[in-house]
């Protein structure tokens, strides 16, 4: 039964709790209820049962964590093996800091995964390690070259466009984001900030007092500088959550091979699709790389054969997850999933976290 309980699809207002974390990750309790219709007591109640046994978890993504000087980069890897060496090889990855995400696919032989790196290097995973494994069959590697979608910024569909608009944090100043951060992972941070994104890593929705306790730095400095953040767009936050708990059980990675005249426009029109979770301009063959959810197989068949025409794609090549394996970050040992904690409200429903 337990079983049962934790693969089953979640109540309509849980969903639409979840696409209000997806709006604003550090919202709080009343101006959630203020735009969903729901009691600040009903809205507390249903986020701690679901921080509470892990179904859902607000981090800090991985696109905001901070550079640390220098280039920053991503590779996505399609890694083959041998069979019954998958367990080994996706633990040995798991373990790794600059492995943010792992898929495990249908075939029961194949791991997809990103990997952070310095643009342009002989990354040692890909030039030294994975090929001097035994266990790996096949490596083939892509360097991101242009985002046009981020799990970040995915929405799940449950909200209407008015609720959405009234969640949503202000967009920053034009060009405000690209100008801290140079690529698609990283961020510039002084030492305030590289210790409150690491104190918020693993939970996003800790309030100002659990910063101040967890930092040192004074509550009001917290706040301001958390605010600021948050303005300028380099607070991203993500919901973790089993898609399968949206009503979304398929998750579909698609390799495309677009014609370059066509390459932005088809990057694009991936990303303003409501399935597509992820869409990015690469190097390889594969020029476009993408992945959605879908709620059955028949919706994935209509996508492909319907949505995809006339975008100028020559190839497409679809690969169904059986295993998701990693959404970095791990939570800490013994600490609640998602924080909900008393607190007076504050303006616009922006600041610390219900």
């Amino acid at each position: 039964m337990a079983r049962a309980s934790a693969d089953s699809v979640l109540s309509l207002t849980d969903q639409r709790l979840v696409a209000a974390l997806q709006c604003d990750g550090r919202l709080t309790a009343e101006h959630a209820a203020q735009v969903l219709g729901l009691s600040p007591a009903t809205v507390r109640r249903r986020l701690h049962a679901l921080g509470a046994d892990g179904t859902v978890r607000v981090v800090v993504s991985p696109v905001a964590r901070p550079r640390n000087g220098g280039p920053a980069g991503a590779l996505f890897l399609r890694i083959r093996v041998l069979r019954g060496k998958l367990d080994t090889i996706v633990a040995a990855l798991a373990a790794r800091e600059d492995i943010p995400f792992i898929d495990v696919t249908t075939s029961g032989d194949e791991i997809f995964a990103v990997a952070r790196t310095e643009p342009g290097s002989r990354d040692p995973l890909v030039f030294r390690q994975l090929p001097s494994t035994q266990a790996v069959t096949s490596l083939e590697s892509a360097t991101i070259l242009h985002v046009f979608q981020l799990t970040s910024k995915w929405r799940h569909q449950v909200l209407t466009a008015p609720e959405r608009a009234a969640l949503d944090l202000a967009k920053p100043a034009p060009g405000a984001v690209d100008s801290v951060s140079p690529g698609p992972y990283g961020v510039d941070a002084d030492a305030l900030e590289q210790s409150l994104i690491d104190a918020l890593t693993s939970d996003a929705r800790l309030t100002a007092a659990a910063l101040t306790a967890r930092t040192g730095h004074p509550e009001t400095t917290v706040r301001r500088r958390i605010a600021q953040m948050t303005a300028q767009g380099r607070l991203v936050t993500q919901v973790l959550v089993d898609p399968r708990r949206l009503g979304l059980p398929i998750e579909a990675k698609l390799l495309l091979h677009v014609a370059p005249d066509h390459l932005a426009a088809a990057g694009q029109a991936l990303a303003d699709h409501p399935a597509v979770h992820g869409a990015f301009a690469t190097s390889g063959p594969s020029n476009l790389h993408a992945a959605a959810y879908f709620p059955d197989l028949t919706t994935l068949y209509d996508f492909l054969s319907r949505d995809l025409s006339g975008l100028g794609i020559s190839h497409v090549e679809t690969a169904i997850v059986s295993r998701v394996v990693k959404r970095t970050p791990h939570p800490d040992p013994g600490r609640p999933a998602l924080t909900v904690a008393q607190r007076r409200p504050a303006r616009h429903g922006q600041g610390e976290s219900a």
